[in-house]
């Protein structure tokens, strides 16, 4: 099944289609991790979005049931090098080319993926294609141009939940008593930070978005967790005016896009980097220890840390690739925020403490 991958500047890659076979369009991204695209393709961050493996073989160990993040795959579209015809895996239920067909995500393989990369990095991201219907590249170029662009657009209203519930834990084989109540403000969760708040006795409740500072306090939790999402923080401004309202009132922790929107809620702004960061091998450094952690990344907007105009707002973290800031802290307000998923799924584990931090915080406002 031919398929093709069209960029807006003309850039034109021609490979094998997988998946389903159909149009899709979205901001172009590449992903340096080596393993978890079922990870990685069923984080809700990634709305919006076709994401370029830079590994080059995937899909060697199938899917299974337990490793996702969300309820399904939120990506546009998947990029890869080679979509392993052999799966081997005791828990694998599926192959990834069946998996996402089942869920309707278009898929592409035969690219020169490291090309690609290359190509983005020097370019920056830009909005592309992915068809096995229309292989003109004419008619799918005008197609593409009228797709919408991340920039300005609400994402966080196509992934957040729209009742609330509370995480039960099915996957851990134990974790402690809980003592803290959590109040997780869905933008987009990924399961693994619900995992990681049980696995630091957190009860956690999780939220839609929509909800109001007054509702989300009257649950009376002991902090707010301010969750991933995808797309532009600065269009939505209903989170924005809740995380306002709920500032100086209750512990607040923030990742990835919660991070941007403490930053937004405390007058500072945010913008759009070259081609961002995906992947988990970014070494971040905690400004106040010394300490680098190689971190888990999925973000394309980035907060401008000194046009917070509260002066007790302090950067805690900085991307050692890029020197762009990677966390933030005001001990007055009773809050802090990292730009990186320390609850990885995928990616290394270094961050884990924080959720540490969370629970100390906690205990310091009881």
């Amino acid at each position: 099944m031919k398929a093709i991958l069209l960029l807006e500047d003309g850039t034109l890659f021609t490979g094998q289609g997988f998946g389903a076979q159909k149009e899709v369009f979205g901001e172009v991204v590449f992903n340096t991790s080596i393993t978890g695209y079922q990870e990685i393709i069923t984080d809700p961050s990634y709305k919006g979005q076709i994401v370029a493996m830079t590994y080059p073989l995937i899909g060697n160990y199938g899917v299974n049931e337990e490793d996702v993040e969300s309820c399904r795959p939120w990506l546009e579209g998947f990029v890869v090098k080679e979509l392993s015809a052999i799966r081997s895996n005791w828990r694998s239920s599926m192959g990834l080319g069946e998996y996402l067909k089942k869920h309707d995500i278009s898929g592409i393989q035969g690219i020169d993926t490291r090309a690609l990369t290359r190509y983005i990095r020097d370019h920056g991201a830009m909005q592309g294609a992915i068809s096995t219907k229309d292989l003109n590249k004419e008619s799918l170029m005008k197609k593409l141009q009228a797709s919408p662009k991340l920039i300005g657009v609400d994402l966080v209203k196509e992934v957040f939940c729209r009742q609330a519930y509370t995480w039960k834990e099915k996957t851990l084989a134990r974790t402690p008593k809980a003592r803290y109540k959590v109040a997780v403000l869905d933008c987009g969760v990924k399961f693994n930070i619900l995992r990681n708040l049980a696995l630091s006795a957190c009860s956690a409740h999780v939220i839609p978005a929509d909800f109001s500072a007054e509702r989300i306090l009257k649950l009376k939790p002991n902090g707010v967790l301010l969750s991933n999402g995808p797309g532009d923080p600065a269009a939505v401004a209903y989170v924005i005016h809740t995380v306002r309202n709920l500032l100086g009132k209750v512990p607040i922790f923030g990742i990835c896009l919660g991070h941007q929107m403490l930053g937004l809620a405390m007058g500072g702004k945010t913008y759009k980097l070259k081609f961002g960061h995906h992947g988990g091998n970014h070494p971040v450094k905690d400004l106040k220890t010394g300490k680098v952690a190689i971190t888990a990344q999925n973000h394309g907007f980035c907060v401008d840390i000194k046009s917070i105009p509260n002066k007790n707002t302090i950067m805690t973290h900085i991307n050692l690739y890029d020197n762009t800031p990677e966390g933030l802290e005001n001990k007055k307000l009773k809050l802090f925020s990292v730009q990186y998923h320390p609850e990885a799924g995928p990616g290394p584990h270094d961050a884990h403490d924080l959720f540490g931090k969370f629970t100390q915080l906690m205990d310091k406002n009881a």
